[in-house]
């Protein structure tokens, strides 16, 4: 199997990346044959750094990079928190290595790459209800990779290794919104999954390691609010961030957006409520 991440998207886009440029080749142990690859010979002047991993202490990991790799950017792919976290998940009870059928024999360092590396992100299903109807909050934000303006949940990826989930949707909403929300309100919707799933969604694991955190705010707001909110514009210019708010009947919401991050939300919402898994003050 190979895996490798972009290095450089569009020349104006700012990086979206957040470590640089991994491939692996797993071999199979016993009988397995879900994976096979030729393992190639490295040449003396190549970068190379060695992994043992606890779960293979018998076959150290050989990181490789390919040519045109320089120092800096080998160093930074294998100090990377995302790399380092990839590590860590393969060796899990869900991890490729669980179960002894595969073994990682060498990671490659190339640019540019086939595996984009994103990280943890948060998404917020905000309803607000008022005068009796309940409203779904969406972005309308420019996403150069399918070409179109996309109605989506308020979103972010985390900045940095610290975990705060919470905090980075309610910072999120905020930045994207304009509406203030409290920490405390918040239900995280992907904590109900099962422990096996690790409570996060993978919009598309076989090409990104982003997971998603997905969370849910409730609240009453007047009409006089919803009017305000409704094609307000928003986001750090700064960033170029260039987002407009969009305000949707719930009973609408499905039908009004392509964005998986709400779709799936609107899953996991209404499966919770059917279970009464939701707090009171979020199921009516």
């Amino acid at each position: 199997m190979r895996v490798a991440v972009p290095r450089y998207g569009l020349p104006f886009l700012k990086p979206l990346y957040k470590f640089p440029f991994s491939s692996s080749t797993f071999s199979p142990n016993k009988t397995c044959t879900l994976f096979s690859a030729k393992m190639s010979t490295t040449p003396p002047s190549q970068l190379t750094h060695i992994i043992n991993l606890p779960a293979q202490l018998d076959q150290p990991v050989s990181v490789v990079a390919a040519p045109g790799v320089s120092d800096t950017q080998f160093r930074n792919a294998i100090e990377s928190s995302l790399f380092k976290q990839w590590l860590k998940n393969i060796q899990t009870e869900t991890g490729l290595l669980a179960n002894g059928a595969m073994s990682l024999r060498q990671v490659l360092i190339q640019v540019p790459g086939i595996v984009f590396a994103r990280g943890p992100a948060v998404a917020v299903l905000i309803l607000l209800d008022s005068e009796g109807e309940t409203y779904a909050v969406l972005t309308e934000q420019v996403r150069v990779p399918v070409g179109r303006l996309i109605l989506e949940l308020p979103a972010g990826m985390l900045d940095d290794d610290h975990g705060d989930f919470a905090g980075t949707a309610v910072r999120e909403v905020e930045e994207e919104t304009g509406i203030h929300l409290n920490v405390h309100d918040m239900v995280d919707l992907t904590a109900f999954l099962d422990a096996s799933t690790g409570g996060r969604v993978f919009p598309s694991p076989g090409g990104c390691d982003e997971e998603i955190s997905l969370f849910l705010y409730r609240g009453d707001v007047s009409k006089e609010k919803i009017q305000q909110l409704q094609g307000k514009e928003t986001g750090l210019r700064d960033h170029g961030e260039l987002i407009k708010v969009h305000v949707v009947p719930y009973d609408k919401l499905w039908r009004a957006t392509a964005d998986a991050k709400a779709l799936t939300a609107i899953a996991l919402y209404e499966m919770a409520k059917r279970d009464g898994l939701l707090p009171c003050s979020t199921t009516s």
